[in-house]
């Protein structure tokens, strides 16, 4: 009960007060706005921020008000890549009225979002079908043909165009998944070569080990048993060698069945084998 007695109480004051603001031809104009007070039709004054005296009596009216605050403004649009390819494109625009330029900002343009965003359109338009999906994707060519054309276009209208970002790039569904596929085929492919390059290089590690294990052990041999030759030791080495081989394939669990020379003279027919490729390897050389 007492909040309704208050409510009317107050609101009849209100009104009141509002009443004779208007009979008195007082207006307030807000913190980053300024207002247009014409006469008769005609521009009389701009008005700062603050509380102003427009008495109507007198022909003056308050012709509408303008923001000088930053303003965004997003814009989509489709266009066709250099290599035809449909791509939708979402840039952002920041702008706002110049403090010295609000009269042609108010009177010139009725919509002026309605025309950034025809302009924007445009020169995206222009911009994409100069390129090709890939150098789409940089972005920094686009926003930088938007920013040039609109600095030129709106100063005139007494608008400052602050930035321009390409927000998205968002290409037909189909050629977004062919695009996932080549990249992700080309991902493997680089993979694989990277695997294979560093399996080659421990393959080669590998083999200068054992070649130096080889070169030790000849030289110790030598000086163990004066006489003896480089093939002599080099047979032992390789009847080492195919021992160890046969003993490996017959410990397997799962190796198939191999047939393979197994008589004493099997490593001297190895040894020969290998002696005639280091002769074929060096006559080509």
């Amino acid at each position: 009960m007492l909040f309704f007695f208050f409510l009317n109480l107050v609101c009849p004051l209100f009104i009141q007060i509002y009443t004779m603001g208007n009979m008195f031809c007082c207006i307030q104009v807000d913190q980053s706005t300024v207002a247009f007070k014409e006469r008769f039709g005609k521009l009389d004054e701009v008005l700062e921020p603050g509380c102003h005296f427009v008495p109507w009596i007198l022909g003056y009216q308050l012709a509408g008000n303008l923001s000088l605050r930053l303003q965004q403004l997003d814009v989509k649009c489709e266009s066709k890549t250099k290599d035809n390819v449909l791509v939708n494109v979402v840039a952002s625009v920041q702008f706002r009225a110049l403090a010295d330029k609000v009269v042609d900002a108010f009177y010139r343009l009725s919509n002026p979002r309605s025309q950034i965003q025809v302009y924007v359109t445009d020169v995206i338009r222009a911009s994409v079908a100069k390129l090709n999906l890939d150098d789409v994707f940089e972005r920094k060519n686009i926003a930088k043909a938007v920013d040039d054309e609109l600095l030129q276009v709106m100063s005139a209208y007494g608008y400052e165009i602050v930035q321009t970002l390409i927000v998205d790039i968002i290409p037909d569904e189909h050629v977004k998944r062919a695009m996932n596929e080549i990249y992700a085929a080309k991902w493997k492919a680089e993979a694989e070569a990277e695997s294979k390059f560093l399996s080659g290089l421990g393959t080669a590690i590998q083999r200068r080990v054992i070649a130096d294990g080889f070169i030790n052990s000849v030289l110790g041999f030598s000086e163990t048993f004066p006489g003896t030759t480089g093939k002599d030791i080099m047979d032992m080495v390789l009847t080492d060698q195919y021992l160890d081989t046969m003993k490996e394939i017959a410990a397997a669990s799962k190796s198939s069945v191999i047939f393979i020379p197994h008589g004493p003279g099997a490593v001297h027919d190895v040894g020969g084998q290998i002696r005639v490729g280091f002769l074929r390897a060096s006559t080509s050389q």
